[in-house]
């Protein structure tokens, strides 16, 4: 059985154990933090680096929750995890399943097996939103610069960072701007020492 089946079961099976939230109360809650980040910053570019830091938050207390879960499933995915693309999997086949009940696809590698995209027909973050268009008088041409997901970036970064592995992530493509799917684009930066980050440590 290939790894990327292995990764969807996986995922189906962590996401039948999760407790379920209402999706729509989701969605909305969070566009109520990204309004109040935009209020509070009036710089979409700040409020894109304030969604990356929660999401960082997020991310570097998943791993814990995410592979106990697992453990107790028997899905043994820690030792599924031998490279990089195995690895991305496994985020997203299993870790977008299973928190956010999403179906991801993985593609795009690099030829060094360094980077790779994370594909998002549907993204449950943005139900009901809908961005200013650029040309709209006030603020549309600012908040054309916002990247309402970047939650996902940091949370990436966060849960990689825990397994020793530092990655940048951008979203390169994004349905609220008219692209026909999201990609969020993963790139390897370094293979860090056992140990928790740095973040987790002194939190």
């Amino acid at each position: 059985m290939s790894s990327k089946t292995q990764a969807a079961q996986a995922g189906q099976a962590l996401w039948a154990k999760m407790p379920k939230a209402n999706a729509e109360l989701f969605a909305l809650t969070y566009g109520s933090l990204v309004t109040e980040l935009v209020r509070d910053y009036e710089d979409p570019i700040e409020v894109n680096n304030q969604l990356e830091r929660i999401g960082h938050s997020i991310g570097v207390r998943c791993v814990d929750e995410f592979l106990s879960k697992a453990d107790v499933a028997g899905l043994g995915l820690a030792t599924q995890c031998g490279s990089l693309r195995d690895t991305a999997e496994v985020v997203a086949k299993c870790g977008f399943k299973m928190f956010l009940g999403a179906n991801a696809e993985v593609g795009g590698f690099s030829p060094d097996q360094k980077s790779f995209s994370i594909y998002l027909q549907d993204n449950p973050l943005s139900t009901f939103v809908e961005l200013p268009p650029a040309d709209e008088s006030v603020g549309g041409d600012d908040l054309r610069k916002l990247k309402y997901s970047n939650l996902y970036c940091g949370v990436i970064r966060g849960a990689l960072e825990q397994v020793n592995l530092k990655v940048d992530c951008n979203i390169v493509r994004d349905t609220l701007k008219g692209d026909d799917m999201n990609e969020i684009r993963v790139e390897l930066k370094e293979v860090l020492a056992d140990g928790a980050g740095d973040d987790y440590k002194e939190e």
